[in-house]
């Protein structure tokens, strides 16, 4: 499985870009720019290179984490997935594309689509010295038609953009993303209501044109949640010393909320396995796990006097696919 820790190229790119930087100067900005977004805005509020890096100094290593951890779901369920080409829809500063190209050596083309000029320029900075990613192709413009125009690819990542778009548009884009891919449609999201909203509303219209689910359901079935609970998962992820001042955190390490959804265009072959909905709760004579299950929702308790069944059970965690 992938590290959900940014890899050590960008890592060092990240770091020859900072050289000259004001720490406090990025804090302040990346406030500014989160606050936007909680109030509902988008990467509108990102213009210049400051605002570029401030984002992906604050943001970037937590959502690279969460988009890794969806990967790595997806390779554990088809082990065989071997993508030649890679399109990032809404690709900000390249944080997916990063991602998967770590979790799938077999890709070798790699095009990126943004509306965001600071952000596809630090993308295009950041990828200039990787081996891998410094032949980029990286279009700028209006995620739709920008889509509209681009080729098919194996895997096709929308990764926290549809929230920045309209209903109607989200449906709309929704559909495109499905027609421009040829195997493996990975779309993740913040794992707030919201999100997991976004989410299930565009599994259920995919479903209907023809997707099946990879992950994190092991069924194409109605989501067995009722509100007010929501599926979601949790990324933990170490900070750097840089990324602590940017935060203004003290905590060593943060926790990553995220939805996301795995869609391809054949089934899943063989019976799938259930998915940890939460951190399994473990007594003194039992574990109980709540589990997503092929036949639905589960609330599976494992006897202690069961020694192997429980010894497995205690190595379950939030997100795993376990049988």
């Amino acid at each position: 499985m992938t590290s959900p820790d940014l890899p050590a190229e960008l890592k060092a790119a990240l770091d020859g870009k900072l050289r000259g930087f004001s720490r406090s100067d990025a804090a302040g900005r990346a406030a500014s720019i989160s606050k936007t977004y909680r109030d509902g805005g988008g990467s509108g509020a990102i213009r210049s290179e400051t605002d570029a890096l401030a984002y992906a100094l604050a943001r970037m290593p937590a959502t690279y984490a969460a988009v890794t951890a969806s990967l790595n779901a997806l390779v554990e369920i088809r082990p065989d997935f071997a993508p030649k080409n890679l399109l990032d829809v809404g690709a900000g500063p390249g944080t997916a594309t990063w991602a998967a190209a770590e979790a799938f050596p077999s890709l070798q083309d790699f095009a990126l689509l943004d509306a965001n000029d600071a952000l596809r320029t630090l993308a295009l900075d950041l990828a200039h010295d990787s081996t891998r990613l410094r032949g980029i192709g990286y279009q700028r413009g209006e995620a739709r038609m920008s889509l509209a125009k681009s080729h098919t690819a194996d895997l096709v990542v929308a990764s926290y953009m549809i929230g920045e778009i309209g209903d109607a548009e989200q449906r709309a884009l929704a559909e495109l993303m499905w027609q421009k891919t040829r195997d493996t449609l990975l779309v993740v999201e913040p794992g707030t209501p919201a999100g997991y909203a976004r989410i299930i509303a565009l599994r259920a219209q995919l479903i209907a044109l023809g997707a099946h689910v990879a992950a994190p359901c092991p069924h194409n079935n109605e989501c067995p949640l009722l509100a007010p609970d929501w599926c979601h998962f949790t990324q933990r992820l170490q900070r750097s010393r840089t990324h602590k001042q940017v935060k203004g955190a003290e905590l060593p390490f943060e926790d990553e909320r995220f939805s996301y959804v795995a869609l391809t265009r054949a089934p899943v072959e063989g019976r799938r396995p259930s998915r940890v909905l939460a951190q399994p709760i473990v007594s003194k004579v039992e574990i109980t796990a709540k589990l997503c299950t092929p036949e639905g929702l589960s609330f599976t308790k494992v006897r202690r006097r069961a020694k192997a069944d429980y010894a497995v059970a205690r190595r379950w965690r939030w997100g795993d696919a376990v049988t």
